[in-house]
């Protein structure tokens, strides 16, 4: 039988991404980063809906893109990139806070671990309005 899952899911996401930039965790009921968690998880989920997305198990890339207007960035790249990583994993590792409050969206996974991730890649292109582009893909087993 023949592997007909997607291995590679692109998807755009209005306004800013995620910054994980603390100890507690983003996912935490009334995190300051609240907003912006759910409106990538609600992309994400809709992309994976759209595709017939299933969580890939093996070594993946992130690519992350970065609309936003000349001189207004708004955080390093490192902590975009956490940011975004941390919420597109399998959250139900997340044992020591309560998700409930993320209700569906805690389902929402493209992949299961940040360990999983080989390459990672952002960059940055001038825009009116902030927003972004996600690139998730499966890796050859040996990079």
């Amino acid at each position: 039988m023949q592997d007909t899952r997607a291995l590679a899911l692109t998807f755009e996401v209005s306004g800013l991404p995620p910054v994980k930039t603390e100890a507690l965790s983003i996912f935490a009921a009334g995190h300051r980063q609240a907003t912006r968690v759910r409106t990538l998880l609600q992309a994400a989920l809709a992309a994976a809906q759209r595709t017939g997305w299933t969580p890939l198990p093996g070594p993946i890339e992130v690519d992350l893109v970065l609309r936003c207007p000349p001189g207004h960035r708004t955080s390093d790249a490192s902590t975009l990139l956490g940011g975004v990583c941390a919420v597109l994993q399998d959250k139900k590792r997340v044992s020591t806070i309560g998700l409930a409050h993320l209700g569906v969206l805690v389902d929402v996974a493209l992949y299961d671990d940040d360990r999983q991730i080989r390459r990672l890649s952002y960059h940055e292109e001038p825009a009116e309005d902030f927003s972004y582009q996600v690139r998730v893909a499966a890796v050859p087993n040996g990079v």
